[in-house]
C-alpha cells in the first residue's frame, strides 16, 4: 500500500520507499520462528506454540522486553511464499498452534497467506499483538485467527503517553477487544489446549496497580468476557532506567491486589508464580 494505515499510528508512509513508524519497510522482516515454551499453559501444551517472531512494532513502549527486535533493525527479509512454508514447519515440528507474534504492521501480508493455506494447516492459529489494533486491520484477519491474544496494556491515557507515547491507545484498545471477541466471542478447548477465543494478557507495572484495577473492572462490563491473563513478569529493561517509578521490580502487594480484584469481578483465566520477573523466557533474538 502507498500509505500505510494498518496500525493505529496512521503514519502514511510508503514503506516501499520508507520504514514506517513500526521501523520496518514494507517486506516482511522476520526477526525468529521457533516452539516456544512461554505461553500460557493452554497455549504452549507439552509440545510448544509455533511462534513466528516479526521485527518491528507499531508501540515502542520504554520497557519492551523484546527490545533487541521491536525496533525494526534485526531480523531476516523473508518473502509471503517463504513465511507460509515456515507455517507448516512449525506444524511438522510438532507446534500445538501458529503463533503470530506482533505482526500488525504485515497483518495485509498474513491475511494474505493465511487465505491460501489456512485449511490446509490443521492447527489453530493465534494473534499475539500489543492490543493497540484498528478495528479495520482486524476485520481483514476476520475467519482466519481462532484465538486472539492481545496485551492490554493500560487505561489510564496518561500512563500509555508515558510509557508508549500513544495517549489514544485505551481508545483503539477496546474497540478492538470488542471486534476480537465479535470474531471469536467463545473460548474453545480440546483437552488443555485451547482451540479458539480470546484470552488478554495485562503486565501490571510497578505503581500501576490502580490503573490495573481499572483495565479490569472495564474489561469486566464487556458483554462477552474473555479469559484474562494477569502477568507479574516485569522486570525492568531497555529504556526503563529513565523512568525511576518503573525501574524495579513489580511487589507481590501490587500484584496480589490486581489478582484479587480479578477474582472480585469474577473474571476467569490465568497468574504467574512469584519468581518468573525476568528474562527467561525471552528469545535470544
Amino acid at each position: 500500500m502507498s500509505e500505510c494505515r494498518l496500525c493505529p499510528r496512521e503514519c502514511g508512509t510508503d514503506r516501499k520507499v520508507k520504514a514506517g513508524a513500526c521501523g520496518c519497510g514494507d517486506d516482511i522482516m522476520l526477526a525468529k520462528y521457533m516452539l516456544h515454551f512461554g505461553e500460557e499453559p493452554c497455549i504452549t501444551g507439552t509440545r510448544g506454540s509455533g511462534a513466528v517472531f516479526f521485527s518491528g512494532c507499531g508501540l515502542k513502549c520504554v520497557f519492551c522486553q523484546n527490545f533487541p527486535i521491536s525496533r525494526g533493525q534485526k531480523g531476516e527479509i523473508i518473502s509471503p511464499e517463504r513465511l507460509r512454508d515456515i507455517l507448516f514447519e512449525l506444524r511438522d515440528m510438532g507446534a500445538h498452534n501458529i503463533n503470530f507474534v506482533t505482526g500488525t504492521h504485515y497483518a495485509d501480508k498474513i491475511a494474505g497467506v493465511l487465505e491460501k493455506c489456512r485449511s490446509q494447516l490443521g492447527i489453530p492459529v493465534v494473534y499475539n499483538c500489543s492490543g493497540y489494533e484498528k478495528v479495520s486491520t482486524l476485520k481483514m484477519l476476520d475467519g482466519l485467527i481462532d484465538i486472539y491474544l492481545p496485551d492490554l496494556k493500560y487505561c489510564s491515557s496518561e500512563m500509555s503517553a508515558r510509557y508508549s507515547s500513544a495517549p489514544d491507545y485505551s481508545g483503539y484498545a477496546f474497540p478492538a477487544l470488542e471486534e476480537m471477541l465479535r470474531q471469536q466471542p467463545e473460548a474453545r478447548f480440546d483437552g488443555d489446549i485451547m482451540t479458539g477465543g480470546v484470552i488478554v494478557r495485562h503486565l501490571v507495572l510497578p505503581k500501576g496497580y490502580h490503573d490495573s484495577i481499572d483495565l479490569m473492572d472495564r474489561i469486566a462490563a464487556l458483554p462477552v468476557r474473555p479469559l484474562v491473563s494477569v502477568m507479574r513478569q516485569y522486570t525492568p529493561c531497555y529504556d526503563a532506567v529513565k523512568f525511576p517509578e518503573i525501574n524495579r521490580k513489580l511487589t507481590t502487594f501490587e500484584y496480589d491486589k490486581v489478582v484479587s480484584h480479578c477474582a472480585d469481578l469474577g473474571l476467569e483465566g490465568f497468574t504467574q508464580e512469584k519468581g518468573c520477573e525476568n528474562l527467561d523466557m525471552t528469545p535470544d533474538f
